[in-house]
């Protein structure tokens, strides 16, 4: 097994990872450090003071409250990682956590590997699946240990519905810039797929990782693109130019050029996040979103629009697609 990065915080390529600033862990092993007693801890957590993680790991109350899922379930993992009694590689979707790569859902298990080939167990609150040790490559991210983002991208494609396996995998097909992360090929992903997993997981890799697309913008619209051809929608173009007489418009998320329809997946980002608001209100924001979108409609293009609510309520997508005009797939048979 290599195991590399043996600076914490570092990548191998020796490019420093970002840190989420995240809520300290108290943890009941320090009590005596920390002035208290494991009483006081117990009664700060019953009260709301401090909120409990897992068994011998607290973070403040308020801070918790105001973290987002995904950042609650980072510091789950930072909170297994600090009480466990033996060496954990996490793997999966807190893999991905720590790598600062998209999953899709909410509530997932923190995941470690197991080198015991005994089908795998939960202990102490981890979900361990068993992974061979030969040619296994472990970093260290963040002070944690996790597997290299190849195979966790990949353990992804395997292990969960390929309309969640999409969003990983578009991610790392693009350098990652805000932690110095080179982009993956198809190429090194289906290379190692061959060497570690079974005929029927290869399969499942292979339609994901052909389907994955570096193009796509965001979490929310790999998804969104994942949940379009489950659905049997016809193929989009993605990042589509729009120009007027005043020069250009923007990019559409998805265009369908035979029906003139574009698709617009409004995430919550483009409103709250300073990156995308460059130094705009976000009412500033949302006018200017208008604006955008009339001027594509002004070019004789109609534009369907969705949120995360409508991804996640079965049945709604699909409708307001089909509302718009989105056209369905041809049956192979028809081609």
């Amino acid at each position: 097994m290599e195991e590399s990065g043996a600076v914490a915080g570092r990548d191998p390529r020796g490019s420093f990872l970002v840190m989420n600033q995240l809520p300290r862990l108290i943890l009941s092993r320090d009590h005596h450090f920390l002035g208290t007693t494991l009483k006081e801890l117990a009664r700060s957590a019953k009260t709301g003071a401090l909120h409990r993680v897992r068994q011998g790991a607290y973070v403040d109350g308020a801070a918790w409250a105001a973290l987002k899922p995904w950042e609650q379930y980072r510091v789950r993992i930072s909170a297994a990682a600090e009480t466990s009694s033996a060496r954990t590689i996490f793997a999966r979707h807190s893999a991905a956590s720590v790598w600062g790569i998209p999953t899709i859902g909410l509530h997932h298990p923190v995941q470690a590997l197991t080198l015991q080939n005994d089908g795998g167990r939960s202990r102490a609150g981890i979900t361990r699946h068993y992974a061979d040790p030969a040619g296994l490559k472990v970093y260290r991210c963040e002070g944690l240990l996790v597997t290299d983002r190849v195979r966790t991208v990949l353990d992804l494609a395997a292990f969960t519905p390929f309309v969640e396996a999409i969003a990983p995998l578009d991610h790392v097909l693009k350098a990652d810039r805000k932690r110095g992360l080179p982009a993956i090929t198809k190429e090194t992903l289906l290379e190692r797929a061959d060497a570690i997993y079974t005929a029927a997981a290869i399969r499942r890799i292979q339609a994901a990782v052909d389907f994955a697309d570096s193009l796509s913008g965001s979490a929310g619209e790999s998804y969104s693109r994942a949940l379009m051809h489950v659905a049997g929608f016809e193929a989009p173009v993605l990042q589509r130019e729009f120009r007027d007489e005043e020069g250009l418009v923007g990019y559409s998320d998805f265009y369908w050029r035979g029906v003139r329809v574009a698709g617009e997946f409004d995430g919550i980002d483009k409103y709250l996040k300073p990156e995308f608001l460059k130094g705009r209100t976000a009412a500033q924001a949302v006018v200017e979103e208008k604006l955008r979108e009339d001027r594509i409609r002004a070019t004789g293009a109609g534009v369907v629009r969705w949120v995360w609510a409508e991804l996640t309520a079965p049945g709604v997508f699909e409708r307001k697609l089909a509302a718009g005009g989105v056209p369905r797939r041809r049956p192979r048979g028809a081609l």
